[in-house]
Parts: C-alpha cells; structure tokens; sequence
C-alpha cells in the first residue's frame, strides 16, 4: 500500500496483509453498515472489519443468497435479517448512525436478472437508493457502493477496461441496475457532497461463496467436482474473465474508506490478469482429483463477453491496491474451505 514506510501487517482471511497502518485507524472507534453482509464478500469484510478497532459493525442481509452460518460471531457485530427495501428493517440499521457504509446488497447476477428483471430493479435500484437516502440523512462519513465490472463496461468498452470507458451497450438488467447504482451514488455526491465510492468488482471468488444456480463459476466448479460429476463449460472454454481473490478485494474496500482522493471516484478492484474458463475447469479437476472430465454446452444468449480484462492502474495509484493472492493458491483457498464446512454447503447449495 501507499507509504509503506509507515505500514503494518495484520492478520485478517486467513492471510497476512501489509498496508498503510492509516487506513486500518481510520476504523477505530467507528460503527459500520455491511449490507449484504453475510455473503460472499459481505462475511469476508466484516472478518477484516471485526479484527480491527471498529466499535462496531452491522450486517443487514435478508439471507436470499446467503446464510447466517458464513456470519462471523463476535459481540461488535449485529446481524439484523432484513430486506433492504424494509424500511423499518433499514431504519434499524442506521440507528446506531454508522460512520461508514459498505452497500454490498444485491440481487445477483446477470441469469437471475434476466429472470426476474422486476425483483432486480427494485432491489439494485429502489433498494439502493433508499440506503443512499438514510446515508445522507445520518451524514456518514464513506458510503462504499458495489458495482460491477462485468457490469459498467458494456460490448463496446476497450480492454483493459478503465474507469473512464463505461458502455452503455449492456444485456442484462443486472448489468443496468448495476450502473444505476453508480448513477444514483454519483447523484449524491454531485448534489449533497455525499462523500462516495464506487468498487467495481471482477470475478470474484474465495471462502465463503455457497453454490447454486445463479452464483458464480469457481463455487459450482468445486461443488459439481468434489460431487465427481462433470464440469459443464458454456461456450469454448477459451473465454477469459479477470478472476479476483475475496481478500485482495477486502483490501480495496479497507482502502476506500481512508484515502480521500478516492472520493467521487470509480475502481476497478481485479487483478489485471486474465484466466481461460478451460485452465480454470483443469485446475479444479486436478486439485479435487475427479474423472468426470467436461461437458460443453451452448451460450447464454446474453453473454457476449469472451474476455474480461480490468486495469487497476487507477486503484494502485491512489488506493494503494495490490492484488497479492496467486490464482492457484486461491483455488486451494477455496477447497479447503469447501471441506471444511462441506455439510452447510450441501444443506445450503442452491441449484433448484
């Protein structure tokens, strides 16, 4: 991280992480809003957030895509199950008047949104707005809004894609309510000097993600490998995405609360590197050790993207991000963690 003369090393994932000892104070004494904590990302930040000196943190999730069993236990957090579009349940939230606000709450992703399009817009929309709303109501100090890469760069963006090329070429409604979000938190700032951030996520993977039908690749692929049955590509299997580890993504959103050139602005939180869907299905057979092979099926008609590929130039230069996980480690991150908690997974696992 940036300054490093001045850094420390702490413990947090499972990993130690060396960054600016300044955006770790930033945190001290503070109360702070995790919607959508309890899920992939969601669990993980709080983890983080529970090891530094928070006063204390609150997780607002209605469990749609998530459980309460990936939730840290430790008596700084308060886990409220609830809809963010509950305003009751969201006035509860803000009750302890957060300094800091991670909006990480969605409906996820782009099949589901293709889906349902109106559960979609009025989670990602309506939904954000009113955190927004309740956000400026209690004047916090950071509001850290949750994008999405796949989602702001449309057909027509340049690769690497940088945070100046949105597109507005997209073709699912997740991939529109995602760069609403961005318009309404831009909205915010423009207007009431809401101090915002916006993280546009890429692939993310890690402990924590529990499959099912609607979630993202790598958690399928091990849930359907360590079940020996075949991985089934949706395409060539040469298609690329820019796959990024939950903890190096946890550092980004550590980092967008402290540096305050990061206000008003957009980051790409990835690693710059792409990995084949064919090596990434490889790896995973290797690793789980299964002889079903793969079995290749037709596009999703919305999935125009071979390859995604982010630059993180931006994030380096003024949040000091270093995505420092090694892919294949990260995959053995994510077996172990399969293993080790294989009986929730396949209680919870959602693929009907």
């Amino acid at each position: 991280m940036n300054g490093s003369k001045n850094c420390v090393v702490i413990k947090a994932l499972n990993e130690e992480v060396e960054m600016n000892k300044n955006v770790f104070e930033v945190f001290n004494g503070k109360s702070v809003l995790v919607t959508g904590g309890a899920g992939a990302i969601g669990s993980n930040l709080v983890k983080a957030l529970n090891n530094l000196e928070t006063k204390k943190i609150t997780i607002l999730d209605d469990l749609s895509s998530s459980y309460e069993w990936n939730i840290p236990v430790s008596p700084k957090i308060a886990f409220i199950k609830g809809d963010i579009l509950d305003n009751e349940k969201l006035k509860w939230a803000f009750k302890e008047k957060p300094q800091i606000v991670y909006h990480l709450a969605a409906h996820f992703a782009n099949q589901n949104s293709v889906d349902n399009p109106e559960t979609d817009l009025m989670i990602n929309g309506m939904g954000t707005l009113k955190v927004l709303e309740l956000s400026h109501l209690v004047s916090v100090e950071r509001f850290i809004y949750a994008s999405s890469g796949c989602g702001i760069y449309g057909a027509d963006s340049k690769m690497p894609f940088e945070e100046h090329d949105v597109s507005m070429k997209l073709y699912t409604p997740y991939q529109v309510t995602k760069m609403l979000g961005e318009l309404y938190t831009n909205y915010f700032h423009n207007l009431y000097d809401l101090p915002i951030v916006n993280a546009r996520f890429f692939n993310s993977y890690g402990p924590g993600e529990v499959p099912g039908k609607y979630r993202n690749v790598i958690p399928n692929f091990f849930y359907w490998s360590l079940n020996k049955q075949p991985l089934p590509i949706t395409g060539t299997g040469e298609e690329t995405r820019d796959f990024t580890y939950v903890g190096d993504i946890v550092n980004g959103l550590l980092a967008m609360a402290y540096y305050k050139e990061a206000i008003g602005e957009a980051f790409n939180l990835a690693t710059g590197r792409e990995i084949r869907i064919g090596d990434l299905a490889k790896w995973i057979i290797e690793i789980t050790d299964n002889k079903a092979g793969l079995v290749f099926k037709e596009r999703r008609n919305w999935d125009k993207k071979n390859r995604l590929l982010a630059s993180v130039e931006k994030a380096k230069r003024v949040l000091g991000y270093e995505p420092n996980m090694d892919f294949k480690e990260g995959l053995m991150q994510v077996n172990a963690w399969f293993k080790e908690n294989w009986q929730n997974i396949t209680a919870s696992q959602a693929f009907n």
